[in-house]
């Protein structure tokens, strides 16, 4: 699948409603290429280490998985094991609980799915595992993948539940035999108060994105939730960071974890960092110059507010650009509905707040612009993963003002890597699969000279 550079298609007239998070640059036909679909290979190149992120010798056929998960496992493209999936699905069969931590884009999901459905007792009629998640984006996406997985099984029912959506649906739906429940926190809590999610048999309970799970926002609904099911449940964690309120949970609910740690070879490698340093009103100019320079496959831009994401999606569509938003503040229908255009390379750029840094997996993104810095080096290391996902190599650039320097820095000490001033070429073969251009490098000595700010070439 080859790139297509992103282009400047001219006059635009808004289309859609605004508050459907979908803006798209209307013109009269021209042959501009599509956005490549994330459904599609990716042929983008491969970071440098892939030997941390792809396998290491084992098969799936090695853990004597049932061969319908098998069938469903080989359809979704997935060869052979990822490290955490090496370490995790032979743990997690044993029944023994896992502490893991690894990085976003490595094959978490299906580090836990799939030794979950080879648990699943289709004779059963009851909830057997619950996956917890903090977004709703992330329970529709690892639902899907669920299902995807356990096509070949013969019944396994998989329900995602998020607040935010029809209670009584869901009630409905649980009136039905139901064997796995994707969830937020909330909605589940709800529905095990109600009497109608009975989970006293649940043998199984899977967090994902566990920091946020356990931050103050969800930690109390958790051991709420913990509190309603049978003692000798098995427990997985998984997360990119764990801070003190995991490693509380750990002490108070887990017995005797198995820990896997594969974050030490893997954060942020196969992502280049570059920042450009700019005035807050010249970060328009910019980004419109990047779009312009550089060769994207699918972009997300982060904002710090829900305001700013929709003024800079209404500004991006009036340079001439399409583009879709998403914040916490839209309606659910119409976030599910950008989720799901954009995954499926509907549309090149996307800009959002940090809803959308946990979890989301489109492999097609292989560019991320920070347009408001974050402030701390967790909130960056989710966003910059949104690119580079399972090994492949990705670009993030950071437009920084004087006010940002004291974080950039901070960052950099916390993750113990660099970000480097914006060179005045970028070499295209660290974030694209091909390209048909003479020249190799990217120029954006363009970026620097309208932003009055001349980078060290170093």
């Amino acid at each position: 699948m080859a790139t297509a550079k992103t282009e400047n298609v001219g006059p635009v007239v808004m289309g859609l409603n605004k508050q459907n998070g979908q803006l798209r640059g209307q013109t009269k036909p021209a042959s501009v290429q599509p956005a490549p679909t994330s459904q599609g290979k990716n042929n983008r190149v491969k970071t440098s280490v892939i030997c941390t992120l792809l396998p290491t010798g084992n098969e799936f056929e090695d853990y004597c998985l049932k061969r319908e998960l098998l069938m469903g496992i080989f359809e979704m493209g997935w060869e052979k094991p990822s490290p955490i999936q090496e370490e995790s699905i032979p743990i997690a069969l044993s029944g023994r609980d896992i502490l893991a931590r690894a990085k976003n884009g490595t094959g978490k999901s299906g580090a836990y799915l799939i030794p979950m459905l080879e648990r699943i007792d289709l004779k059963k009629d009851h909830i057997q595992a619950i996956v917890m998640v903090p977004t709703r984006e992330l329970a529709l996406q690892v639902s899907q993948i669920c299902i995807q997985i356990s096509k070949h099984l013969g019944g396994v029912k998989v329900m995602a539940t998020t607040g935010g959506t029809n209670l009584r649906d869901d009630i409905m739906r649980l009136d039905e035999t139901v064997h796995v429940v994707i969830a937020t926190p909330g909605r589940i809590l709800d529905l095990i108060k109600k009497g109608v999610a009975k989970v006293d048999r649940v043998q199984m309970m899977i967090m994902d994105e566990a920091d946020k799970l356990l931050s103050q926002d969800f930690v109390v609904l958790i051991e709420d939730i913990i509190s309603f099911l049978a003692k000798n449940r098995q427990i997985l964690l998984y997360s990119a960071t764990f801070p003190i309120s995991v490693q509380k949970f750990m002490a108070k609910h887990l017995q005797k974890p198995y820990e896997i740690n594969l974050m030490e070879e893997l954060t942020l490698k196969g992502i280049t960092q570059y920042y450009a340093y700019v005035t807050e009103r010249q970060k328009v100019h910019c980004l419109n110059t990047l779009f312009s320079r550089l060769q994207i496959n699918q972009s997300i831009i982060f904002c710090n507010s829900t305001q700013r994401v929709e003024l800079l999606a209404k500004k991006i569509t009036q340079l001439g650009y399409s583009c879709f938003y998403i914040h916490a503040k839209m309606m659910q229908e119409y976030r599910n509905r950008v989720f799901h255009d954009f995954r499926n390379g509907l549309c090149r750029n996307l800009v959002c707040t940090d809803l959308f840094t946990r979890g989301i997996d489109i492999q097609a993104v292989n560019v991320v612009i920070n347009f408001d810095f974050p402030k701390n080096a967790e909130t960056y290391l989710h966003r910059i993963g949104r690119s580079g996902r399972f090994g492949h190599l990705g670009l993030a650039i950071n437009l920084i003002t004087s006010e940002d320097r004291f974080n950039l820095k901070a960052i950099e000490d916390q993750l113990v890597t660099d970000i480097k001033p914006i060179p005045s070429s970028i070499d295209k073969s660290l974030y694209v699969a091909e390209y048909h251009c003479s020249n190799a490098d990217c120029d954006v000595e363009e970026v620097e000279e309208k932003s009055g700010h001349q980078q060290d070439s170093t």
